[in-house]
């Protein structure tokens, strides 16, 4: 059995869902999305109650390219009839909870997508694309739009170990987390992820930890960057602008710029603080002295990870006075980020795609990947163009204004509207003035 439909997505991450439902409403075109999974779920090993969403819920899937759309944030609310008290709760940020209980809801009402469903192969065939799936059916495509999220990124001092029942990523966090009743737990990370598993330990959520050791590369506990102009990174604007650079010129904006994206949320710093100084000075011991069930650990690179006994030994190194110590620990918690790869099923497709020598997409304007392929068929990458785009592409900020970028590259034509006013910030030189001698490609 095979069919040839226009466009073909793999995965149903919130990335896919955003163009699938923004799709949706076409009845000329014939669009069909594909996961895996039996059932939606968005970061189930992260989803610990009161974790916030660091985007505002009007970045949802749809609302900033269609704002009537009936797969909306607020369309969710209406239907599940809580929109008045949703508004009277006056949320300066929604649980994370939510926003996924409204992506699984989107994606439960999309006509075009097919759950429990594997893509084993796609290679390049006839009429474009050739699909190949699990039960050996074939769908023939026009395009597609990759999707396929983010998984795990484990430190190489760690992979021998990630298996162990006392080795976890936070992306596994709920599903693997044992009980750490008086053992001593290692938190490797300094970001959201890890903050908001010392808080969780810390509330005895999963047994009162004898100790913690939270350690990060970082030298400091360090706040996300939501100033107003910071936030203007995550604009079409200036994407625009980050893709005309130079392919050169972008890896050291993009470090430049981390902590627009890459920080812990200044309420959870502050909450953790709180539960500090409560534990220190409220918990029995009002000196402010007894409380040492937590050591704070920045500045620190993990170097080495080895088992000895029934527990576990890392030593890492200090840069802020050069030194090494040793760690021990029970439980190893590794909330050391995500990283993006090329799917499984893509491996035929890779040496006629261009990646460049660090192995990433390259990527067009519109989001299509740079290949050797036919021109009247592409391939769209999903969180794959963070060194082509900017720090906003792994984000949620950008969602809708991506997928109709993508839609209306399928299309030809501006189906979608992805212009907004921009502020006068002047990213690039401008061109009335006369280069110097020494001056290299000129931006503008």
């Amino acid at each position: 059995m095979s069919e040839l439909i226009d466009i073909a997505g793999i995965g149903a991450g919130p990335f896919n869902l955003s163009v699938a439902a923004l799709l949706a409403p076409l009845e000329h075109v014939h669009s069909r999305f594909y996961e895996r999974r039996t059932r939606f779920s968005w970061h189930p090993g992260m989803m610990l109650p009161g974790a916030k969403l660091q985007t505002s819920f009007l970045k949802d899937l749809v609302t900033a390219a269609d704002p009537t759309s009936d797969y909306s944030f607020l369309a969710y609310l209406v239907a599940h009839r809580r929109f008045y008290r949703f508004i009277n709760a006056e949320f300066q940020s929604i649980e994370r909870r939510e926003f996924a209980d409204y992506l699984r809801w989107v994606a439960e009402r999309l006509p075009n997508l097919r759950m429990g469903v594997d893509v084993r192969e796609v290679r390049l065939g006839e009429h474009g694309f050739t699909l190949l799936h699990a039960d050996a059916s074939r769908t023939h495509a026009r395009h597609l739009v990759v999707g396929t999220g983010a998984s795990a990124h484990v430190p190489e001092w760690a992979r021998p170990h990630v298996s162990h029942t006392h080795c976890l990523h936070s992306l596994r966090y709920l599903d693997r987390v044992p009980d750490v009743e008086g053992l001593r737990v290692a938190v490797i990370g300094g970001g959201q992820s890890g903050a908001e598993i010392v808080l969780d330990l810390l509330s005895g959520a999963r047994g009162r930890p004898g100790s913690i050791a939270w350690v990060s590369r970082r030298q400091t506990l360090e706040a996300l960057d939501e100033s107003p102009f910071s936030n203007e990174f995550f604009t079409p604007h200036y994407v625009d602008a980050f893709h005309r650079l130079p392919a050169t010129r972008k890896p050291p904006i993009v470090t430049r710029q981390k902590l627009a994206s890459d920080g812990i949320s200044p309420t959870t710093l502050t909450q953790l603080y709180q539960t500090l100084y409560n534990e220190s000075f409220l918990g029995g011991d009002a000196s402010g002295e007894g409380n040492d069930r937590l050591r704070i650990l920045p500045h620190r690179e993990v170097r080495t990870m080895e088992r000895e006994g029934n527990a576990w030994s890392l030593v890492a190194h200090n840069g802020f006075d050069g030194g090494n110590e040793r760690i021990d620990a029970d439980v190893v918690i590794l909330a050391t980020g995500n990283q993006t790869s090329l799917p499984e099923c893509l491996e035929p497709l890779r040496e006629r795609l261009n990646l460049d020598a660090e192995g990433r997409y390259q990527l067009h304007r519109d989001f299509s990947a740079d290949w050797d392929g036919p021109a009247e068929h592409r391939i769209y990458i999903q969180n794959g163009g963070r060194y082509s785009h900017g720090i906003a592409d792994p984000q949620l900020s950008l969602t809708a204004w991506r997928g109709a970028t993508i839609v209306n590259s399928i299309l030809g034509r501006a189906h979608y509207a992805t212009e907004d006013a921009a502020l006068p910030i002047e990213w690039a030189t401008r061109d009335n003035a006369e280069p110097e001698p020494s001056q290299v490609q000129r931006v503008a």
